[in-house]
């Protein structure tokens, strides 16, 4: 029997000492594991033990990566640079690693449990997942177990045969069964980290306070209570006082940017700004084009770790850019049409889906940005004059339609829909160079309190996303009003600025907390939202630009969003807009810069001949979902979404475009 080779067990210099033979089979190992496989990616100078066991739905490993012998992979992982996966590890589930994360033999990550109701079988019960995150330079001993649901901070220690059933602050050292604090490997005032919160949380073996990758998640719905108790009157002084703070800010540096050193600060960065992201279009085609029939390409993603700047590479992605929008010119007029009813005189999504408010505000956007003018079908003044019809004339809300085009009733602005209808419509009528006729009462009638209690209601806990949704349309009423010279109550502005301002967690940047299904998704979505609509939208300074940086890069490395089939328009978008909207700091431009660049690189091949893009990349386990068809509200987002990924990427002039509604980069107002 041949000897087994040293490097299967212990492959951390098979690169530098394997011979030719030995490196060439490697390689034919890893072509078998990815090749085909647009879910699996492998970096630069990855070892694959061929005694491994790797059975993944998905798989991305960075440069430099190993998996031993004996190890046994399932489930959706993604490792960055460095990271080694040592003999007989098992990682299971989801389960996402940063950087430099050292992982002994024989220890369990098992992003993914059981349940065990009574009266039925274990190997009946159905598998639950919550995935497992862990942060940059993690040593994890041998024979550790790490459950479902945990996140790892960056620098932690966790010592052999540990049992962690709970978050590890950034920079702990943990050990035991359960695992509990023992001493710190790096101090909490080196990662950010509030001190007190730190500790207190590391020494209760809790994730009170303190989550992975140093952040303190605050739920801003019992804000209050944590703070000492004040009047609502007294909130709104101080959120007043907040805002005349930045303001201040602004005026004295507009280009200024604060780096932060220690525990964070508020920056003084001058944002320019953009607006939003929304829900997957309403209705349902009867079924989605297949791939090959609508000539959209699956994007083939660069490994992560791939450099992406280089003259060569920035020039190819700027052809390509190029192409594909003169295809999307040449193209306008067949792919509004298709959305057209003749018989409403009306644009839906797409065919077979009924007209909506929104398709009329994403045509007119699409035709401003590929043709220049009102989209064809109607002369622009009728256009005008039914959106204007559609505007309340008491309240200024903008009711959904019905299956027939006509309005519902009843509705007012915290109605999901009314309140995008501020953005949509709003912005359609600029681009026509009209306005809303009727003041909007949401900001009209306002007071600094009322406007307080309406952010402190917001579901920021539980779904902020749809808690940023209202902030942005609440923003954008303040605009409109400002812009119609209609008077906005004293003090409501800087309530407004001031409560996000105070409320903003200073280890995100942002606003809300994560959720066990969603991990980042709804606080990055909803910041991309409450943001657009406010200090994008005015030209304000964030008050932790490079938190959030950190935070959103961090999510997108969550491959249950961002691997191939899994992104679409919102999530993209979300990304791609703050980290725009924070490129003036320059922190951690060079991974902005190759994010972007890869993003847009598969992007801009999922264009459908003809028929625009569809709000979810194609795919082929996604063929077939109504949100794989291609739409106006896909179309418009992506051609947005390709401005400021291109912009970031420094090829954006290929383009020839700059989107000038919703998605708009510049400010829309000033508050000074």
């Amino acid at each position: 029997m041949p000897a087994i080779a040293a490097h299967e067990y212990s492959p951390w210099d098979f690169w530098r000492e394997a011979s030719v033979d030995e490196r060439d089979a490697q390689l034919a190992i890893q072509h078998t594991l990815v090749d085909g496989r647009a879910d699996h990616s492998l970096g630069e100078q990855c070892f694959i033990s061929e005694l491994a066991s790797i059975d993944n739905d998905s798989l991305r490993l960075g440069d430099r990566t190993y998996v031993a012998a004996g190890a046994y992979l399932t489930g959706h992982l993604l490792a960055g640079a460095d990271c080694s996966i040592n003999p007989y590890t098992v990682i299971r589930g989801r389960v996402t690693m940063g950087d430099g994360v050292r992982i002994g033999a024989h220890t369990s990550i098992l992003g993914f449990n059981h349940s065990m109701e009574s009266g039925t079988p274990v190997f009946r019960q159905p598998l639950t997942s919550k995935g497992i995150e862990i942060g940059d330079d993690v040593w994890i001993g041998s024979h550790v177990v790490i459950l479902d649901g945990v996140r790892v901070g960056s620098h932690a220690v966790l010592a052999a045969s540990a049992v962690v059933t709970k978050d590890v602050p950034a920079g702990a050292v943990v050990g035991g069964n359960p695992a509990r604090f023992i001493r710190w490997r790096v101090e909490p005032d080196d990662t950010g980290v509030a001190p007190d919160a730190a500790a207190d949380a590391a020494a209760r073996g809790t994730d009170e306070g303190v989550g992975a990758g140093a952040s303190v998640q605050v739920d801003a719905e019992n804000a209050a209570e944590e703070r000492s108790p004040v009047s609502q009157t007294g909130a709104a002084f101080a959120a007043a006082a907040a805002m005349r703070a930045i303001v201040s800010q602004a005026a004295a540096s507009e280009d200024d940017a604060v780096s932060v050193d220690g525990p964070p600060t508020p920056s003084t960065q001058t944002s320019a700004s953009v607006p939003d992201s929304t829900s997957a279009p309403a209705g349902a085609a009867a079924s989605a084009p297949d791939l090959a029939s609508t000539g959209a390409r699956a994007p083939t993603s660069v490994p992560a770790g791939t450099p992406a700047s280089t003259a060569d590479a920035t020039a190819g992605l700027a052809e390509r850019v190029a192409e594909l929008a003169v295809r999307a010119r040449e193209e306008a007029s067949a792919l509004l049409q298709r959305s057209w009813d003749d018989d409403l005189e009306l644009f839906a999504d797409r065919p077979g889906a009924a007209p909506t408010v929104r398709a009329q505000g994403d045509a007119i956007e699409i035709a401003d940005l590929l043709l220049g003018t009102a989209p064809p079908q109607a002369p622009a003044a009728a256009q005008i004059r039914r959106l204007q019809d559609w505007q309340d004339a008491a309240t200024g809300a903008v009711a959904p339609l019905a299956s027939d085009g006509r309005q519902e009733a009843g509705l007012g602005f915290s109605h999901g829909d009314v309140a995008y209808h501020v953005l949509s419509v709003g912005y359609a009528l600029d681009l026509l160079g009209s306005a809303f006729p009727a003041p909007l009462t949401w900001v009209t009638a306002a007071t600094p309190e009322r406007v307080i209690t309406f952010c402190e209601s917001l579901p920021w806990a539980s779904d902020a996303w749809n808690a940023g949704h209202h902030i942005d349309g609440f923003g954008t009423a303040l605009l409109w009003t400002r812009r119609a010279g209609h008077p906005i109550p004293a003090g409501v502005e800087e309530a407004l600025f001031g409560w996000l301002v105070v409320n903003a967690d200073p280890h995100t940047g942002m606003w809300g907390s994560p959720s066990a299904d969603g991990g980042l998704l709804p606080v990055v979505n909803g910041f991309y939202r409450a943001s657009r609509g406010t200090f994008a939208q005015f030209g304000m300074p964030l008050p932790y630009p490079e938190r959030v940086i950190d935070t959103v890069l961090r999510h997108a490395r969550d491959p249950r969003w961002f691997a191939v089939g899994a992104r679409n328009a919102c999530n993209v978008l979300d990304v791609a807009h703050p980290l725009w909207l924070t490129r003036a700091t320059g922190y951690r431009g060079d991974e902005v810069r190759d994010l972007a660049a890869r993003l847009l690189s598969d992007a801009v091949s999922t264009w459908v001949p003809g028929a625009g893009f569809s709000f979810r990349e194609p795919a082929p386990a996604t063929r077939g979902l109504a949100e794989t068809e291609p739409g106006l509200q896909g179309t418009e987002m992506w051609l947005a979404i390709l401005w400021y990924l291109a912009d970031l990427a420094g090829v954006s002039d290929a383009l020839g475009y700059r989107p000038r509604g919703v998605h708009r980069p510049e400010p829309a107002a000033t508050l000074r």
